[in-house]
């Protein structure tokens, strides 16, 4: 019978919850146990799908197809476990299913309200797909203690406690200590007040998890824990780590897995702590040989979370390589002003990666980078986007097509890419859908096989034929272009297994030039680095040696 841990934050957003319910999961793991994290997200979108990056950061996307909260990102890499669709509501899903009920007349006329219709419809959530042999369900809330969206959910996880048993429940509340310069000294007021406010709405916290920029006293422990009614030993200080990768190890130092274990009763017959793993993980990442530096031209660079899995599928191709990654951000609307200098800001990286986006902005920007690692042998690494601004590159300077462009973005003359009305699922039937259509949720989502060229750089670096990879996009580059395009030495390497969709290309006369249609950081882990991303960087310190 599984276990369930709520998480919820106080004082202030961005305490990193979602950070501290993975490595919570990756140390209950490393004492043998079954974990599953989901995310409950109090905005009324449906899904993030249709959230601008700078609003919301990436959109994570799970093998079956969903578009989700990037926190389910941090899940995955931290416990190899895939996410599904059942990982992730909002109150906008919650919503829509409660009010398509009521328009069916499922409610029979009742009145439908938040309780006990929505806070129901939440506990089903919590509850639905869950894994006979799970011992731990851990369930973050999204936003704020106090916010007035999270209150259905503070409500539904009050009566789920109640229903279950505190036996079988904990709640966790993730807060902010802060120091005030002034005074010369930290704070422990908001907190009191957070688990003040928590409290009132019905849910008194076992552990309070503190974030703290420098070692919180023993005093402060104690006057939380007797403000705040737990135990001293679970009034857990988070400091700042040297990277995300240290921090289960920090959280097990301060006690955190322990603490958890004890609220179940299970502190004394626990498997004891495994952390060979991420003692590898951080040998590997501390302990590199050399530096190599990646440009990454991209339109929203102004909010690195926008490419949160890609920055550390790019870290976790350093851990493999034993080198440091620095990342160099290049907005790409910059190399479409005819006064910039593009030579000056691509000549001191070691490779280039063009990253996905949607919209024309900064897409001339990417062509022109494309153009340069092609012309100059610079490693490149083309994702969904960045892909087809290579097709469209090799097409209008190797295959003479001028006019060569995206229908993503008007009319063009030689249409290299273009919406896809139909493909064929996973399960074999035909998806179709319209240019005129519904924009979220209406994209090639989930994970899709490929087959590659058997005597393709591609198929080395994968050591397969067939693979499976994650997309999210709504144009795909036109196969009919494929004789001019492979003419021009741009080479179809990976398809879809119908032959229809185009899905790697590469240049075999290049050090290192593969593009890709699917999104293969979302797979990467820091203990299983992405091949694509570890091969890419190999050819960047190939590249660094030689400048």
């Amino acid at each position: 019978m599984a276990r369930f841990i709520f998480i919820t934050g106080g004082v202030v957003s961005s305490l990193g919850k979602g950070l501290m319910a993975a490595s919570l999961a990756a140390l209950l793991q490393a004492r043998g146990y079954k974990v599953r994290i989901r995310k409950l997200d109090p905005y009324l979108n449906v899904d993030p799908g249709t959230m601008s990056p700078y609003q919301h950061g990436e959109v994570y996307v799970t093998d079956d197809g969903a578009e989700t909260d990037l926190d389910l990102g941090h899940y995955e890499r931290f416990t190899g476990v895939p996410a599904r669709q059942s990982d992730n509501v909002t109150s906008g899903r919650i919503y829509q299913g409660i009010l398509s009920k009521e328009r069916r007349g499922d409610y029979l006329g009742a009145t439908v309200q938040v309780v006990p219709h929505v806070t129901n419809a939440i506990k089903e959530f919590i509850r639905g797909d869950l894994d006979a042999d799970l011992d731990f369900l851990i369930c973050e809330v999204g936003g704020t203690v106090g916010d007035i969206e999270s209150l259905p959910f503070i409500e539904a996880i009050r009566q789920f406690r109640n229903e279950e048993g505190r036996d079988n429940t904990l709640s966790i509340h993730t807060t902010l200590v802060p120091y005030i310069a002034a005074a010369g000294e930290l704070k422990t007021k908001p907190t009191q007040h957070s688990v003040r406010e928590l409290t009132s709405l019905g849910i008194q916290p076992e552990i309070l998890l503190c974030r703290v920029d420098r070692e919180l006293p023993e005093s402060d422990r104690a006057k939380i824990a007797l403000f705040c009614n737990v135990r001293m030993e679970a009034v857990i200080p988070a400091l700042d780590a040297k990277s995300i990768y240290a921090v289960p190890a920090q959280y097990s130092e301060a006690g955190l897995d322990h603490e958890v274990l004890r609220a179940f009763g299970l502190a004394e017959t626990a498997p004891a702590l495994d952390m060979r793993r991420w003692d590898d993980v951080a040998d590997r990442l501390f302990n590199w040989e050399s530096e190599v530096t990646i440009g990454v031209v991209g339109k929203y660079v102004g909010l690195q979370d926008a490419y949160k899995s890609l920055t550390e599928a790019l870290v976790h191709g350093g851990m493999a390589n034993r080198v440091k990654v620095n990342i160099r951000w290049l907005d790409a609307e910059l190399f479409e002003h005819p006064e910039t200098d593009i030579p000056s800001q691509l000549e001191p990286v070691h490779g280039i990666l063009v990253p996905g986006g949607f919209g024309e902005r900064g897409s001339e920007g990417k062509i022109a980078s494309v153009q340069f690692a092609r012309e100059r042998g610079v490693p490149f690494f083309g994702i969904c986007l960045g892909m087809q601004m290579a097709c469209i590159e090799g097409a209008r300077n190797l295959a003479g097509m001028k006019g060569a462009g995206t229908t993503e973005f008007g009319e063009a003359e030689e249409p290299v890419v273009g919406l896809i009305t139909e493909w064929m699922s996973k399960e074999g039937l035909r998806e179709r859908r319209e240019a005129n259509g519904d924009l979220g949720g209406t994209m090639r989502l989930g994970a899709y096989e490929a087959v590659l060229a058997g005597n393709s750089h591609v198929a080395s670096i994968y050591g397969a034929a067939h693979i499976s990879e994650r997309h999210r996009h709504r144009y795909e580059v036109n196969v009919h272009y494929r004789g001019a395009l492979e003419e021009g030495g741009l080479l179809f390497t990976g398809m879809s297994p119908d032959g229809a969709l185009p899905e790697i290309v590469e240049r075999p006369d290049h050090p290192w030039f593969v593009g890709v249609q699917f999104h293969p950081e979302l797979k990467s882990k820091p203990f299983e680095p992405h091949p694509l991303f570890a091969s890419f960087i190999e050819a960047a310190v190939k590249q660094s040696r030689l400048v």
